[in-house]
Formats: structure tokens, sequence, C-alpha cells
């Protein structure tokens, strides 16, 4: 009796330890979406206390999205599809297709929540990807597109006017607009956040690096965390799967930026088949120094079948160290 006792007991701690190791072991639930989705903004909405994400609806060869989907959720685990908010050709007049890599901004105008949504398209000229802006009362619209770009030139005079990021300072309440292809730059928004202060732009293009460091390619995104205006931007081309994410940090919304030591923080893991992590967007939890890094990464079953267009959000918890610098992200299955 004493030693089948003990073979019980035994057997029992067994148990528990493996049903602890699978509860360590089991997945985040990337990617965190259904089918193709890529360049994800994640928003929390003070208004109604839900998060959402509002991706590129991908899996059209060329980048040939035409519209834009929102998607909610109570707790960042589960999503729900809420509706499509924008058309290129339906109810955006300017633009025919290729809507890329939206941004929204919540902000509280005359005691109301309004939210504004910012995004790339290609115009019926033809003319090169322009970037438009549509408003809503509600996360989920009716948006109303404002009916022509905001902007429809690169200030270096080269690269694509696309990858759009709003931010507003919490210093100074003020708004601004980042974009670019190819270079980055930075305008301070009008009150009305439907215009750019054309006196304001300024090109902000981290110098130096290379494809396998911090070479600036497109995804400009700013956050801002204990005094320090944190940039970051993605390096190398969309299908590649080495395209990966590099930071830096300036003094002011549109100071200089200082390439970070340790630029690179999420990058891919063959090991893991996890391809191309990057074009990101950043949830602060509200209240707290809790931070999400949201991002695309390649669908592993199309490495080489349309890599750039066959792509799946994913989202990962972003650390700091004591004195601020960021940690490597580990990009989870």
């Amino acid at each position: 009796m004493k030693h089948s006792f003990i073979r019980i007991i035994l057997f029992s701690l067994f148990l528990i330890g493996t049903m602890q190791g699978a509860a360590q072991n089991k997945k985040s639930g990337n990617p965190i979406l259904p089918g193709f989705h890529a360049d994800p903004e994640v928003l929390y909405s003070h208004l109604t206390k839900r998060y959402y994400i509002y991706p590129t609806s991908d899996g059209f060869p060329g980048w040939g999205g035409s519209y834009f989907k929102v998607f909610s959720s109570k707790n960042l685990k589960t999503w729900k599809e809420e509706t499509v908010i924008l058309e290129m050709g339906k109810n955006v007049s300017w633009a025919n297709g290729n809507a890329w890599a939206p941004c929204i901004e919540e902000k509280k105008i005359d005691g109301k929540y309004k939210y504004f949504f910012y995004y790339s398209a290609n115009p019926t000229t033809n003319k090169g990807k322009q970037i438009g802006v549509a408003v809503a009362d509600s996360p989920t619209g009716p948006f109303t597109d404002l009916g022509k770009p905001i902007i429809t030139s690169s200030p270096t005079g080269r690269g694509q006017q696309i990858d759009v990021d709003v931010f507003t300072d919490p210093v100074s309440g003020k708004s601004y607009l980042y974009w670019g292809n190819g270079y980055m730059a930075g305008a301070e928004l009008n009150d009305d956040m439907l215009s750019i202060k054309e006196e304001t732009i300024k090109v902000l293009t981290p110098k130096g690096g290379t494809l396998q460091t911090y070479a600036y390619r497109e995804a400009p995104y700013v956050i801002y965390r204990k005094g320090v205006y944190y940039f970051f931007w993605s390096v190398d081309d969309t299908g590649s799967p080495n395209y990966h994410v590099a930071y830096g940090t300036a003094r002011s919304p549109l100071a200089p930026i200082e390439v970070a030591k340790e630029p690179i923080i999420l990058i891919q893991n063959p090991e893991k088949e996890i391809y191309g992590p990057a074009h990101n967007s950043i949830l602060q939890i509200p209240g707290k120094d809790k931070w999400y890094i949201v991002y695309h990464r390649i669908n592993k079953n199309h490495l080489k079948d349309g890599p750039g267009w066959h792509r799946e959000v994913c989202i990962d918890r972003m650390e700091f160290n004591p004195d601020g610098t960021i940690k490597p992200i580990v990009p989870t299955p």
C-alpha cells in the first residue's frame, strides 16, 4: 500500500508538471486576425472602452486592395470583424484603389470625440500614391472622406506618399503627421486635423545603416514615454523575410532622430517559421506603463508565392529597459 501511494503521488506530480509545461508552451494566438491583412494600426477608444485594429486588406496581387475594414476587441485576444469603413471609388471619389497602410487618431473636439482616419491610395489621375483623410463620430464609422488628398507630393522629390502615421503630443497637445517610402517626412497638423501646416514640413529620414541593420525604408510610427519621443520604422522590403523594425529617439516631434545603439527590436526567426515581422503600430494600455507592438509578418506558406501581399497581423509585448532603451521583442508563433 505504501509503495502504491508513493507511485500515485509521483504520477500526480508528473501530470501537474506536464500541464504546466503545456501551459507555458501554449501559443500566443498569433496571427490575431483571420485571413490576410497587413500594416495594422491599433487604437484604444476612450469613448467605447474597446481596442480597434485598422489594417490594409491583403491577399490581392500587386497590393490591389480597395477597401479598409476595422476589427474590435475587449481583451486584445478575441477580435470581431466590424465593417468596411471606407472603399476607394465608392465613398472616396478621388482614388480608385491601392488602399494602403492607414492610421487613426481619437481626439476630443468641443467636448465630443472625433475620429480622423488617414490612409494612402492611388488617385484617379494615376500620378502616384497620395494621402487622404476621413472623419467619423465613432471608431467604426460611418466615415466621411474629405473629398481630396491632403498629401500629394514628396518633400524630397522622390519616393511614394504612403505609410502615414498620426501622433498627438501629450506635452503640447499638437498633432503631427508622418509619412514616406524611401524617406520620412513629418509636419504639424492644423487644428482641424484635415490639413498640414506646410511651413512645418521636415525631412526626418534616419541617416545611415544597411538592409541588415537600420536603413530606413518606410512605415514611420511615433510614441512618447517619460520625456522621450520614440520613432519606429521598417527596414528592407515588405516581401523580404528580412523585413524588420528599427528605432531611434528624439527630443521633440520634429527634431532630428538619433538612431538607437541597438536599433533592431523585431526581426525574423526562421526556427519558428516567423518571417518579415514589421510595419508596426504601438499600443499603451491606458493608465499603465504596459506596451504592445502590433505588426504584420509574411504567411509562412507564401514565402515564394506573393510574400508581399500574403501577410498576417500579430501582437506581442514590448518592454523597456531601466535606461529607456527597448528590449528586443521575441515574436511568438
